[in-house]
């Protein structure tokens, strides 16, 4: 399950990759927020089909209970409100290949924020990783002078913002991946829409259609694809394998715009690369508690943590539907996915 589960978060780093080239082009005639709107809108799009063949199957597709209410709403405000309106302010201001690289900021803000707010662990190799990735943007951002230094604020604004939205959506457990990117996408879309008709001239043609379309790939099908991966490896290894992102972005910069690649980029993407390397390094195993919850999120049945059984389904096969867990006392290696998000020798799942 392991493996499939980083491919996914594989494919959604690839897919929000080349958005950074793609949306360079589009900045040329669309604002800021009306790009901004029209992207996350078009993830709304890409997944009403989903949202909508769950509701006729009787499946609750919007929180009922405040904790999740809560994280969803988070998630809107920071993840797709607030962020990508930064990014673009950012990307206007500086070459794409860069705010590539610097999107590994997101990482960095990820995993400080896991620490502080939702308690999960870090040891030294994350740690080490993330300062890595911390110098290779202070080195993207060297000779680049003011706009470069506005560009570099901006994206790690939007770094700060989704790392927010990517321990929100970590823990969300009540509603399917699908759910909550299409109210992110529709409520934060629209939003940001009007704010961009509203204040600042426009003019629909053919760049909305291509606006919505890279929407629905880069914001809808990628970020699926992560709150999959989130909830089995944890936000901030998910986020590590996520960090490929800045990589498709820098090669869809080269082809698409035709930005070259200096040298300092170059040493830049090696100590990127290689501290996201590290980062696989660090594992853990202690005496843990889980308490009794009840919650829906996929799973299979060979993965130690769910021993309910089915008529209909095979131990191998990954399946949603809401279950409970009875309380167990263990220890094993894992990482801090939906059901280790905890500090220090016990810990229950997060409320």
């Amino acid at each position: 399950m392991k493996n499939r589960l980083f491919f996914q978060a594989l494919m959604s780093a690839l897919l929000f990759g080349i958005a950074t080239p793609f949306s360079k082009t589009l900045l040329n005639r669309l604002q800021t927020n009306q790009l901004a709107g029209l992207l996350y809108l078009g993830a709304a799009v890409c997944l009403l089909p989903f949202v909508l063949r769950r509701r006729l199957s009787g499946k609750m597709v919007f929180p009922r209970d405040g904790r999740n209410f809560r994280n969803l709403l988070g998630a809107i405000l920071f993840g797709g409100m607030i962020g990508p309106v930064l990014l673009l302010v950012g990307l206007k201001h500086t070459l794409a290949a860069s705010v590539s690289m610097w999107l590994n900021l997101e990482a960095v803000a990820t995993a400080v924020l896991a620490v502080l707010l939702f308690r999960e662990h870090l040891g030294w190799w994350t740690w080490l990783g993330n300062a890595g990735v911390v110098v290779a943007g202070l080195l993207l951002n060297y000779g680049q002078g003011w706009a470069g230094w506005l560009g570099l604020v901006c994206v790690a604004g939007a770094g700060l913002a989704w790392g927010l939205d990517n321990n929100f959506t970590a823990v969300i457990d009540g509603i399917s991946p699908e759910d909550s990117t299409f109210w992110k996408g529709l409520v934060a879309g629209a939003t940001n829409l009007v704010i961009g008709l509203t204040l600042f001239d426009w003019q629909v043609g053919a760049d909305w259609a291509w606006a919505i379309l890279l929407g629905g790939l880069s914001y809808g099908a990628s970020i699926v694809l992560y709150i999959r991966a989130s909830h089995g490896l944890g936000a901030t290894r998910t986020q590590m394998i996520f960090a490929a992102a800045p990589f498709f972005g820098v090669l869809g910069s080269i082809l698409w715009l035709g930005e070259g690649l200096s040298v300092l980029q170059s040493i830049a993407a090696i100590v990127l690369a290689g501290s996201i390397a590290v980062i696989f390094l660090d594992r853990h195993a202690h005496a843990h508690e889980h308490e009794r919850v009840g919650h829906e999120h996929e799973h299979r049945h060979d993965d130690g943590h769910h021993k309910h059984s089915h008529d209909d389904r095979a131990m191998g096969v990954a399946h949603a539907h809401v279950h409970e867990h009875m309380p167990v006392v263990h220890s094993h290696h894992h990482w801090p996915d939906l059901h280790h998000r905890h500090h220090g020798a016990k810990g229950g799942w997060m409320r």
